[in-house]
């Protein structure tokens, strides 16, 4: 396989760090953007064991819009390019505090959404221009119909999944590949305060990992993770309203 040029944006994250274990395998390049210094160096020595030709870090808060375009520029000068992307940052809040208080809704929906919309123009501009790369977008399942339980975050994803629509068809003229990435349940450190994250809905971060790994070698545009989120979900936005709005969901 030839050698492979990897941004992770959110590099902290278990899926982020499943995903670029199985990149340093293959002995890719690949530079990563978290917030933790600490954290980004521990990751990055783990990476160099396993394989990866070169690991770069930068701790930054990916809300900083204003640091996006150097974030990407040094990315881009450390590797001598960009092929892949993969966003990957964000928060699950707390439903009832974003309904309780309008700034912990936009501080929500500024991280999983805002962010990375700035994120992705940055980087579709610099690919499109070179007609070539991946931007990977991690979303969520979420997104798909707003449910009481987590509206907000389901917001945020929701927008996302539309703008990356907008901007896989704008950018399949210019080589570019977008995927968008809808996980279901994973047990992860931004689910750890749910309850039974042992039932059969409930995936690892290396399941993940595999498959965003699989889908972007794919070309594939849009992925659910594990693959019977695509069935699960179907099925839910097949309810019509009038019911939909009765459940407790």
């Amino acid at each position: 396989m030839a050698m492979t040029n990897i941004l992770i944006l959110g590099a902290g994250s278990a899926i982020a760090r499943a995903t670029a274990q199985r990149y340093a395998a293959q002995g890719a390049r690949l530079f990563l953007v978290a917030r933790d210094p600490q954290r980004l160096d521990t990751i990055a020595a783990d990476l160099r064991v396993r394989g990866a030709t070169q690991v770069d870090v930068l701790a930054a808060d990916l809300t900083e819009h204003e640091r996006h375009p150097a974030i990407v520029a040094a990315a881009d000068d450390a590797m001598n390019g960009i092929d892949t992307v993969l966003i990957a940052h964000g928060v699950l809040p707390d439903q009832e505090a974003c309904e309780a208080d309008a700034r912990a809704a936009l501080a929500a929906i500024d991280i999983n959404f805002v962010s990375v919309v700035s994120l992705c123009t940055e980087l579709a501009n610099l690919m499109a221009e070179r007609q070539a790369g991946t931007i990977a977008v991690i979303s969520s399942v979420a997104g798909d119909r707003g449910r009481q339980s987590n509206y907000i975050y389901g917001a945020a994803k929701g927008g996302l999944n539309t703008f990356l629509q907008g901007l896989r068809n704008r950018l399949q003229h210019a080589g570019v590949h977008v995927l968008t990435i809808k996980p279901g349940f994973v047990a992860t450190p931004m689910t750890e305060h749910l309850p039974d994250r042992s039932g059969s809905l409930w995936a690892q971060p290396d399941d993940i990992a595999e498959g965003i790994v699989r889908a972007i070698e794919k070309g594939r545009d849009e992925v659910y993770l594990p693959w019977f989120w695509a069935v699960i979900l179907m099925i839910i936005k097949l309810l019509p309203e009038a019911l939909f709005k009765r459940l407790k969901l």
